[in-house]
């Protein structure tokens, strides 16, 4: 019985051998799936302008700023404008009092007559002094008529030394009288310096605003020392608006400085590289105002007519540069090119190509 089991189990095994066999022989065999030659990526060798450029933030500010100040400490009587008012050249803005001005010269100058018939005085009494003491006096009077003398002579020197203090004191003083109604120096716009407290007493040279002229604006920029020597003025920028990217906007540069920017005082415990500013003017928009943040681009190198190519196809080994030169009929062969002028993504051909060729990136 055990045998019987056994050759049929063997028979099975053999059965479903045989089927799985004569199946895979039976079914043709799977047609191989053709290879795609690779991709191939061309570039064309132009003829074109090629510009190198640095980019730049920053910040947009009035050009023409007037400050104001107090021309002496007192009281206002009077604003004639108001914050973020237009004003005009001469129109006045406003007006201090003039009473204590008033009053010290008043007093002053009466000092100064005080002091004058103070002299005349002693001068007719030093005269009778002197005379009465010609006659008959005795050594020890005409000693005594001439220290009296003396001390009128010198009390009267003091007197006139104060009196020209005092009189160019007065002078000053009504000088001050005539600026107390203060006249605009220039045309804008007028911003006080605190528009939540409009002062109503100030300080003698207090800063009380400004007045900004609207219609000139120019772009403030820090530039790194790597970049500083490439940027000359006269260059053309291309500036955009952070808050209006589809604003554009043009400017030229109109001074480098030649210092680096201070650093305060919290930055001093560590390294920080210099910047330098660039100040950029910029042509009227309607849209521009002072305080914006901006973004340039300023264009340091033009080349025109160049033989220029994708820098992607560029190949370099060691200090030479290859591309691969589309021969057609999918030929391409290895070309030593010598570059120039980079950009992002371009490369001047000085030699190794002409306007016209392809280059092939395999």
């Amino acid at each position: 019985m055990k045998r019987i089991i056994k050759w049929i189990i063997i028979v099975a095994i053999l059965a479903v051998a045989g089927y799985f066999i004569y199946d895979k022989m039976s079914k043709p065999k799977e047609q191989l799936q053709p290879v795609e030659p690779a991709q191939v990526i061309s570039f064309p060798v132009t003829k074109e302008s090629m510009t190198k450029s640095i980019q730049i933030k920053g910040t947009s500010k009035y050009e023409h700023e007037t400050l104001v100040y107090a021309p002496f400490a007192s009281k206002v009587t009077e604003w004639k404008v108001e914050n973020g008012g237009q004003v005009k050249k001469g129109a006045v803005m406003y007006t201090l009092d003039t009473e204590t001005l008033k009053n010290e010269i008043a007093t002053q100058e009466a000092t100064i007559r005080k002091a004058k018939l103070e002299a005349e005085l002693n001068a007719f009494v030093s005269q009778q002094t002197e005379e009465s003491a010609a006659v008959g006096a005795t050594e020890a009077e005409r000693l005594k008529a001439l220290a009296t003398q003396e001390t009128s002579r010198i009390g009267d020197d003091l007197n006139q030394v104060n009196a020209e203090i005092q009189a160019r004191e007065i002078a000053d003083k009504k000088k001050k009288i005539q600026s107390a109604s203060y006249r605009a120096p220039s045309s804008g716009i007028f911003l006080f310096d605190n528009a939540s407290e409009i002062p109503r007493m100030v300080t003698d040279n207090q800063y009380l605003g400004k007045i900004v002229d609207l219609s000139k604006l120019q772009f403030i920029a820090l530039v790194g020392e790597q970049d500083v020597f490439n940027i000359k003025p006269g260059m053309k920028v291309k500036v955009k608006m952070t808050a209006s990217k589809d604003v554009k906007l043009t400017g030229v540069v109109k001074k480098v400085s030649k210092f680096a920017t201070t650093v305060s005082a919290k930055d001093t415990t560590t390294t920080q590289a210099p910047q330098f500013e660039v100040v950029i003017s910029l042509e009227p928009n309607e849209l521009l105002i002072g305080g914006l943040s901006l973004t340039g681009e300023i264009e340091t190198l033009r080349k025109d007519n160049v033989t220029a190519v994708s820098n992607i196809a560029i190949i370099h080994e060691g200090d030479l540069s290859y591309v691969m030169l589309d021969k057609g009929n999918g030929q391409t062969e290895k070309v030593q090119v010598k570059t120039g002028l980079e950009t992002t993504d371009k490369v001047e051909i000085l030699s190794g190509l002409k306007p016209g060729d392809t280059v092939v990136l395999q």
